[in-house]
């Protein structure tokens, strides 16, 4: 795998970018550079201590974008998708008003490991999500993790009385 032949022009941008304050596009210059004069991905991933598969990355960025791929590009997801809908949220809500008891786990507090664990079991989500995906569905409701933890009681008759000695 190598570069196609390069214009002159090309050529020419490429060599200044390796002047370049931005080490992304000193690193792709070096490369795509390298793999002109003739050298095999692997060859080059040794001398410039980098992996064979960002030199074969690099390469086919520049058939596909050409020039254009001397910028990083955005490493965010190009779209995302919401798992907890206002339906399922509020559904989260009323859950978490419950004990951790009720759905036959050993605390009696909530976790957002927890929380997320209990939501794949009673088919909120369709697949266990991280505790991120958890504090963002509360942040949706305007609810604050550490404020949950409020109003998030136990069915304990003693709960209040265990819980102003234990905070103080």
């Amino acid at each position: 795998m190598y570069v196609r032949s390069l214009s002159a022009d090309e050529q020419q941008q490429l060599k200044a970018g390796l002047r370049s304050s931005d080490a992304f596009t000193v690193r792709r210059c070096q490369l795509l550079l390298a793999s002109a004069r003739g050298q095999r991905p692997a060859q080059i991933a040794r001398n410039l201590g980098c992996a064979t598969q960002r030199v074969r990355n690099a390469i086919r960025a520049f058939h596909t974008q050409g020039l254009a791929c001397l910028q990083a590009q955005s490493r965010r997801p190009k779209r995302t998708r919401v798992i907890l809908d206002a339906q399922k949220r509020e559904q989260l809500q009323a859950l978490l008003h419950e004990s951790p008891r009720t759905f036959g786990k050993p605390r009696s507090i909530w976790t957002l490991g927890l929380v997320a664990e209990v939501c794949c079991e009673r088919g909120l989500t369709p697949y266990r999500v991280s505790i991120e995906n958890i504090r963002q569905a509360l942040k949706r409701l305007g609810v604050n993790w550490r404020r949950a933890k409020r109003w998030i009681t136990s069915p304990d008759p003693q709960y209040m009385r265990k819980k102003s000695a234990a905070t103080g």
